[in-house]
């Protein structure tokens, strides 16, 4: 499964619940380097489960993410299958 990876798991469960974040802010809040989040991101991207939106602001481009309807699935399921495996029902996102 594509979102198992760590830094993968704190981007999507992120995006999920803040329905579109700018890559920046996803960067500072996941404590992450610019480079590594592009490297998850683009293999999120690859598997169908992120898009994004670019938009200028001023004289800088901003890129923005997003789950797909697919990446919401699959990171919901991933945190449930995980919930079940310590049992623990958690939060419903």
């Amino acid at each position: 499964m594509t979102v198992h990876a760590p830094n993968r798991l704190r981007v999507s469960p992120f995006l999920d619940a803040a329905g579109e974040a700018e890559f920046g802010l996803v960067q500072r809040q996941r404590g992450v380097s610019a480079s590594a989040l592009s490297k998850h991101v683009g293999v999120l991207m690859d598997a169908g489960y992120v898009e994004q939106r670019k938009a200028g602001r001023d004289t800088r481009q901003r890129l923005w993410l997003r789950l797909t309807r697919q990446g919401k699935d699959v990171c919901r399921g991933h945190l449930a299958a995980l919930r079940a495996i310590v049992g623990s029902p958690g939060p419903t996102l």
